[in-house]
């Protein structure tokens, strides 16, 4: 695995393991004792959700755990005229004359139609350490690229509102 994480986002990751761990674990445990009283466990459709909901969250936990253990952290410094993590960034794509601005996340944060992209996908790892009025090219494979122009970096801070990609 070892995703390239901050100290942010491992606090926010254990903070959703220790929520699963008390909240959704008792739930979900008090959801499979109540499906099994009802009877013959053959038909009980409600207990093999049950079991189903008990064990994805489960699954989700130890992901989660694996998640940290393997992370290479990674800091979300960076100087204020570079673009960098937590960045937004506002982009003139050459090809289409348009302008487009998205905010430079770790992976397990993004979500494009949020406008959030990770620095890690091709347009972050292109972009990353470059300053307003520079000309990058993009590579998104061997065969196709293409050119972006910097427009502006708005420094914002990671305040914990951006969701982390559920799986």
């Amino acid at each position: 695995m070892h995703d390239k994480l901050t100290e942010n986002d491992i606090k926010r990751l254990q903070e959703e393991i220790d929520y699963r761990k008390l909240v959704v674990r008792k739930n979900a445990i008090a959801a499979v004792k109540e499906a099994r009283e009802q009877g013959d466990l053959s038909e009980n459709f409600e207990y093999y959700a049950a079991k189903k909901d008990k064990n994805k969250n489960e699954s989700r936990i130890r992901y989660l755990e694996r998640m940290i253990k393997t992370a290479q952290v990674i800091s979300d410094d960076s100087k204020a005229d570079e673009v960098g993590l937590n960045n937004t960034v506002t982009l003139f794509f050459e090809d289409e004359g348009e302008c487009e601005t998205y905010k430079i996340v770790t992976t397990i944060r993004e979500n494009s139609l949020e406008g959030r992209i990770s620095n890690e996908s091709p347009i972050g790892k292109a972009i990353m350490g470059h300053k307003v009025g520079d000309r990058v090219f993009v590579k998104v494979n061997d065969k196709f690229g293409y050119y972006v122009v910097i427009r502006s970096i708005e420094n914002t801070v990671d305040d914990g509102s951006d969701r982390i990609r559920s799986f």
